[in-house]
């Protein structure tokens, strides 16, 4: 009797289970799509952008200089002294340590060109989650997929793209 009394249990909960998965709601954004069409976020997207290529140029003059020194010391290699040969030597491995920093200090994971995009872009990040967030809760659903950022997405029905009911949201 307790082992039909608990099969029933667990049948019931797997129905149970099973139709209230049915009566969850999904949706899809694409999350590109909606920032390119946000004024601030190509304004943003723009001075990162310029941004990267100030630091790039430096890092790039600074590497040119490391070259010429190198090229200069090997066609008067031959004309230098034991000790001038090392310091050229050292000046070069210096310069170019140099580079490799700055580069670090633009480049690098909590570097100057990450610290600015996380400042300018954040902000629109924030609005545009806000927006999706209000549509979830308003339409009633339990996911939001998106679609620009999720590979494995093969494909989706346009009906369920709800991608310009955030941008009508947010005022776009």
């Amino acid at each position: 009797m307790r082992k039909i009394f608990l099969a029933a249990t667990a049948a019931a909960a797997l129905l149970l289970g099973a139709s209230a998965a049915q009566a969850q709601k999904y949706a899809v954004i694409d999350s590109e799509y909606i920032l390119h069409k946000m004024p601030k976020y190509k304004q943003a997207q723009d001075q990162v952008d310029k941004l990267a290529a100030g630091y790039q140029k430096e890092v790039d003059d600074l590497y040119k200089k490391v070259d010429e020194m190198f090229r200069t010391f090997q066609a008067e290699k031959m004309l230098l002294t034991e000790e001038m040969r090392r310091r050229r030597e050292t000046e070069i491995v210096d310069k170019e340590k140099e580079a490799k920093e700055l580069q670090r200090t633009y480049f690098g994971p909590e570097g100057a060109l990450f610290k600015k995009r996380e400042e300018l872009l954040k902000p629109v990040q924030d609005m545009l989650f806000n927006g999706v967030k209000d549509i979830a809760t308003e339409g009633g659903y339990a996911v939001i997929f998106d679609a620009a950022n999720n590979p494995s997405l093969i494909y989706i029905n346009p009906r369920y793209d709800k991608s310009d009911d955030v941008l009508k949201r947010l005022g776009f």
